[in-house]
């Protein structure tokens, strides 16, 4: 380590780096200092009443010697001997820079790298003072020599005339003026107009648009209705080639039974049909009848179908007596004579249909001759009675079954004759 002590006490200007002063800063006689503050001299040419205004924005600088205790806000610290030294030399160089600070823009003190930036920029701005300088003179110089050739009379006729053109320009400016007045209000009615058809516009697009949403329900509605019809008009064509009595009265064969809507009509010793299905079966049976006769208007002699469902009967016309088509079952022998009667009757009937039919329609046949109670199978000439009484089971099933056969052509028939008709009806 040496002995020799640093003291900073001063800091850049511009770039705040920390100054170590040369040891001739140290000692200033009041002669060197008096120098310093002299003013700088000014030009001669220069008018310094025009700049006079200027000395009322002058900011003065920072006077370090102002600051803390004369020592720009560092403490130093030594022997108590050279405390006073040291002060002294701090003012000294505090006012020094002062005065350099006071006597120009620029703050002291500077480090040797801001005091060679801060140079050559200085004789940048003189040398462009100096071009400044020489272009002036010349235009003074330029301004010298032409005043010998300007006369008053072109001065003041050129003056005239340009009083003149101010006096057009004026009045130019003027109607200018109005125009632009009138052109405003235009303006502002085109803008209330624009502000109009603008809101027209908006209402419009709201119409428009509630018109297009209804337009499209609308079509959706349309196109579903089309479809609608167009199913509908499917389900017609089908209906229009759709017999209703085959629609309704289904007549087929399970077996050794016939069958009417599904429901089995007769009995057998291995197979014992409940009677509220034989019931049902007769049911559907003199429906149809009924049905068939009214279709060729067919009254019947002596007897008048009623179609109850399974406790379906016939009524004799002549002493009122009502013959049930329906049984309960039982002893055979201890059988109510009157279903037999009901079911004979039945088949008197259905004989008095054929005949209508054969009235008209000569080719009409039915596949089983009925007469008095009986079926007659051609085929076999075996006779079948329809009665269940001092009757087997089987033989009245079979005579069921070819009366229904029978009435099976007979609804074909009616079909094939009736079925447009029929079909436009229902």
């Amino acid at each position: 380590m040496s002995d020799e002590k640093l003291l900073v006490s001063f800091a850049c200007q511009r770039c705040l780096q920390p100054l170590r002063l040369d040891d001739t800063f140290n000692y200033l006689n009041e002669h060197t200092l008096a120098e310093l503050t002299l003013p700088v001299i000014s030009n001669p040419d220069v008018d310094l009443e025009s700049q006079a205004t200027s000395v009322d924005h002058f900011v003065h600088p920072c006077r370090l010697s102002d600051s803390g205790n004369g020592i720009n806000g560092f403490m130093l610290i030594s022997d108590s001997g050279e405390v006073e030294t040291i002060s002294n030399q701090m003012r000294v160089r505090a006012t020094l820079f002062d005065t350099l600070s006071e006597n120009s823009h620029i703050d002291h003190p500077l480090c040797d790298e801001c005091a060679d930036a801060l140079i050559e920029m200085l004789e940048q701005q003189v040398k462009l003072t100096h071009n400044d300088y020489d272009d002036y003179c010349e235009y003074l110089r330029k301004l010298e020599s032409d005043s010998e050739d300007l006369h008053l009379d072109t001065l003041e006729q050129e003056l005239h005339s340009l009083h003149d053109e101010e006096k057009r320009l004026l009045d130019e400016l003027e109607r200018m003026k109005e125009e632009e007045s009138a052109i405003v209000l235009a303006i502002e009615e085109q803008e209330r107009i624009s502000q109009r058809l603008t809101q027209d516009e908006e209402r419009y697009w709201r119409q428009y648009t509630s018109h297009r949403r209804d337009l499209m329900a609308t079509d959706d509605e349309y196109r579903s209705v089309e479809c609608q019809l167009e199913y509908t008009q499917s389900q017609l064509e089908k209906l229009k080639k759709t017999n209703v009595f085959n629609a309704t009265f289904h007549i087929w064969h399970s077996g050794h039974f016939g069958t009417i809507n599904n429901f089995r009509l007769g009995r057998l010793p291995s197979v014992p049909i409940d009677w509220s299905e034989i019931n049902a079966a007769w049911g559907q049976t003199a429906l149809l009848l009924a049905a068939l006769a009214r279709k060729i208007n067919l009254t019947f002699d002596r007897y008048k179908l009623v179609p109850y469902g399974n406790h379906s009967y016939i009524e004799v016309l002549s002493d009122q007596k009502e013959l049930p088509l329906f049984g309960s079952g039982g002893f055979r022998f201890l059988w109510d004579t009157k279903f037999d009667a009901g079911m004979v009757a039945f088949l008197d009937c259905l004989q008095q249909f054929k005949e209508k039919v054969e009235e008209g329609d000569k080719d009409f046949c039915l596949p089983y001759k009925m007469n008095k109670g009986k079926i007659e199978d051609s085929s076999s000439d075996a006779n079948y009675s329809i009665k269940i009484q001092f009757n087997s089971e089987e033989q009245w099933t079979k005579a069921l079954k070819f009366m229904l056969t029978n009435l099976k052509w007979s609804l074909a028939w009616v079909s094939s004759q009736f079925g447009a008709d029929d079909n436009e009806t229902n």
